[in-house]
């Protein structure tokens, strides 16, 4: 049974005439009594005793009524329940990450946000790439993205998802024909990145570094079309997970190669401060950030 209907027979017990009642509901009387006599062929009885000026509820039709009033009182206590949760999630959260690639994947998630809960303010902030733990223990920043663990005690983290990292390379290049790339093959590479320092460039700080590698030519380039446009003329090599590259449209010319034996993976974590975990809106950002990276 519709809750319309429910709504109908509160209304006419309540005023007494089916003419107050079309007046609040909003309806003709026509309209009103189509949808009363709809219900009554529906159930099979009758809900109301008409008379001219007054119309008393059937046996059946006060259980109705009963009936109705609990679970329309449910309703609105649920939805000043959720009212006032909404309320509480108000705030301001100010994001960033540890790579610059990774912003390419927040605009969708930020414009959802802002659908959801207009009262919660995101603001990428992009200063604090690259270090975004110190700027969280300063309080200039809220949350951040990050592949490793923090070891504060005054941080708490979560792990949102897995990606890896591989080599894009020109199909001509020598280093194409293995089955996946070692430190030692980035010794004579030009290796392209999206900006210094280095120690923020994951196949660097990873892989190479570990292994006490520096390739021959490192090239900042933060433009990732233009990037491609390098590898496609086999102007070197450059590093990313496969996601980031989705929104571009790719050279054929161009192929993936493993990075190590078994391959460069990578944990990412969402750190925020302890002291905010209890935050209404910072709750709902956190909830609503796993639930769109980890699928």
């Amino acid at each position: 049974m519709e809750i319309k209907y429910f709504r109908l027979i509160k209304t006419i017990e309540e005023e007494g005439s089916i003419a107050n009642s079309a007046e609040k509901l909003f309806l003709t009387q026509s309209a009103l009594s189509h949808q009363l006599r709809d219900l009554e062929e529906r159930l099979g009885f009758k809900v109301f005793h008409r008379k001219r000026n007054k119309w008393h509820l059937t046996e059946e039709g006060t259980e109705l009524y009963k009936l109705g009033n609990s679970i329309l009182n449910s309703i609105e206590r649920g939805f000043r329940n959720i009212e006032q949760l909404r309320t509480n999630s108000v705030g301001k959260v100010k994001f960033s990450t540890e790579c610059y690639s990774f912003y390419r994947g927040l605009s969708s998630f930020i414009q959802k946000m802002g659908l959801l809960y207009p009262e919660i303010d995101v603001e990428l902030v992009l200063d604090a790439t690259h270090q975004p733990i110190p700027k969280i223990l300063t309080n200039e920043i809220d949350i951040a993205i990050v592949t490793q663990k923090p070891i504060q005690g005054s941080l708490s983290n979560l792990e949102v998802y897995e990606d890896e990292i591989v080599g894009v390379m020109h199909k001509e290049n020598p280093l194409s024909q293995g089955a996946f790339l070692e430190a030692t093959d980035f010794l004579e590479s030009h290796l392209i990145i999206h900006s210094f320092p280095l120690e923020t460039v994951a196949v660097y700080n990873h892989f190479l570094k570990p292994n006490k590698i520096v390739p021959l030519h490192i090239s900042a380039i933060p433009l990732t079309e233009v990037a491609l446009e390098m590898i496609a003329a086999n102007m070197g090599i450059m590093c990313m997970p496969k996601w980031a590259l989705k929104p571009f449209k790719l050279p054929e010319e161009l192929t993936f190669k493993r990075i190590g034996k078994n391959g460069l993976k990578r944990t990412h974590y969402l750190v925020f401060r302890t002291l905010d975990k209890d935050k209404k809106y910072m709750n709902d950002f956190i909830i609503n950030f796993q639930e769109t990276f980890s699928k």
